[in-house]
């Protein structure tokens, strides 16, 4: 395994982490288990959650990610060798109404951390993050921005650090850290705390892959002169960077195959792109889900690649992509296809 720092911290993080979001629901708590045992063989000390998974959200499951998360840390006693992250829901809507219908308040965060600890069996969190912006913005596979002048949001940065803050006075929290946000949203955060002597955002866990290269534009420069770390989810775009879905080799209990509404990374371009980095991988003698990984661990904006895995055999072979690093033939390989197919799931 590869190790770096969380930004603006002495805290050792695999490059790797290890995403949960399916257990509870496509996964079950005994494989759930099975998957941090073989992760903290492997060297993966990193383990990310929210108080949402698991995906897709419901009231039946909601919280079900981290109990299973819990229950392996309480049988194993690993909490000191382990770093663990989650989230907080961001803006109220219909997907979410069932968790809370608030926004980012001191009480809401109060409520939301302590049931979290409950879940997880641990009286502190690592890394605690806002999991989507409480302002209208395009997230979620919204490709473009577009101002709403009737939007009812009021400019709360500092209301939620100071939330935030409370918590982290409290040792319930250890730091802080954004997901899904902008730019213009990481640079007030970032200078609010400067301005107030409030705690910093650490990190941030946007969106990055082969079909989603959006962070490397103006979110690049931000996380390079800021220090502020990328940690990478859906570097395989829910699995169609595997090439399972083109090669028609997706198991029953896929993710497109079971919420075929997660079609953000399916779209003509995209398969067409994904199609041609396949083509890349197999000249080179890889496959394309570790090529896929590589690339995305080995950006320097990158602290840590979320990998997500529906079974050890995936797993495996997502942790081993920590040993490839990508030359400079395949990524001008890569390069040229992006160049003619840029983003096509940005």
């Amino acid at each position: 395994m590869k190790y770096t720092t969380l930004p603006h911290t002495n805290i050792k993080i695999s490059k790797i982490c290890l995403g949960t979001m399916t257990w509870g629901n496509q996964n079950t708590e005994a494989e759930g288990h099975a998957q941090l045992d073989y992760a903290l063989e492997q060297g993966v000390n990193f383990i990310d959650t929210a108080e949402m998974y698991p995906v897709p959200a419901s009231p039946e499951t909601q919280g079900a990610t981290s109990k299973i998360i819990g229950s392996w840390l309480k049988k194993t006693g690993h909490r000191d060798t382990v770093v663990l992250a989650s989230k907080i829901v961001g803006r109220p809507s219909d997907y979410t109404a069932h968790i809370r219908t608030s926004g980012i308040t001191p009480s809401s965060v109060e409520e939301a951390v302590n049931a979290e600890l409950k879940r997880l069996q641990t009286d502190y969190i690592d890394l605690y993050q806002i999991h989507w912006p409480e302002r209208e913005t395009n997230t979620f596979g919204v490709r473009d921005y577009k101002h709403n002048p009737n939007d009812a949001w009021e400019d709360n940065f500092n209301n939620v650090l100071h939330a935030l803050e409370a918590q982290i006075k409290l040792g319930k929290i250890r730091h802080i850290g954004m997901s899904n946000e902008k730019a213009w949203g990481a640079m007030r955060y970032l200078e609010e705390s400067k301005a107030h002597s409030l705690p910093r955002m650490k990190t941030i866990q946007n969106a990055y892959s082969l079909i989603n290269r959006g962070f490397e534009g103006d979110m690049a420069e931000i996380a390079m002169r800021e220090n502020l770390g990328l940690l990478a989810y859906s570097p395989m775009a829910f699995g169609v960077l595997s090439g399972k879905y083109i090669k028609d080799t997706a198991a029953d209990n896929a993710r497109l195959k079971l919420f075929p509404r997660f079609a953000r990374y399916s779209s003509e371009p995209s398969t067409e792109a994904t199609k041609r980095y396949l083509k890349i991988a197999e000249a080179n003698n890889m496959n394309l889900a570790q090529m896929s990984l590589a690339f995305v661990t080995q950006q320097p904006f990158v602290t840590s690649s979320i990998i997500g895995a529906t079974s050890l055999g995936q797993l495996k072979e997502n942790i081993g992509s920590i040993n490839l690093t990508l030359n400079d033939e395949v990524l001008k390989q890569i390069n040229a296809v992006h160049a003619e197919i840029p983003n096509p799931a940005c």
